[in-house]
């Protein structure tokens, strides 16, 4: 049996410094918007909300369903 899981955030425990919390914010907000970009800015649109703070929000909340790697 094959069992393959997908860690897409590696990080290093001593090095949670604030540009790896940015970087790792931009990726997020990356993948939310090739996965879902058009169907947000409609919504964004259709409810008179800011674009970029709801691709935050969703952002946000993409990291929540991701895997993380410590390493220390």
């Amino acid at each position: 049996m094959d069992i393959s899981i997908d860690i897409p955030f590696r990080l290093n425990f001593n090095n949670l410094d604030r540009e790896t919390q940015e970087k790792i914010m931009q990726q997020s907000k990356q993948e939310v918007e090739r996965k879902f970009g058009e169907d947000l800015k409609k919504y964004a649109a259709e409810n008179y909300l800011d674009y970029d703070s709801l691709l935050e929000e969703e952002a946000i909340k993409n990291l929540y369903n991701q895997k993380f790697k410590f390493t220390i």
